[in-house]
């Protein structure tokens, strides 16, 4: 990649979307050389982890708003960071 590249972790979560989206797009055009093309992968799998840590981040907000006073959650399942559910 000829231009350097901003520090995926100082990126917000509509930033760094961006960024990835910029990233598929180049890597489905078939237009880009393997070497560069290993590098945007990289890339895009970092700005896909700081998305999902971003939307993680955000969830475990939203329980903790939604919780009642006993601090069980009300019509939620309890957040799990392994991303499995309650199910």
């Amino acid at each position: 990649m000829a231009q350097q590249a901003p520090d995926i972790s100082q990126l917000s979560f509509e930033d760094a979307l961006r960024a990835l989206e910029d990233v598929v797009r180049k890597l489905e055009s078939g237009e880009v050389p393997l070497d560069e093309s290993i590098d945007l992968y990289e890339r895009g799998e970092a700005l896909r982890m700081h998305c999902q840590k971003r939307l993680d981040a955000a969830q475990a907000r939203i329980e903790k708003i939604v919780a009642g006073p006993d601090g069980k959650a009300k019509g939620t399942e309890p957040f799990d960071p392994d991303g499995r559910t309650g199910v």
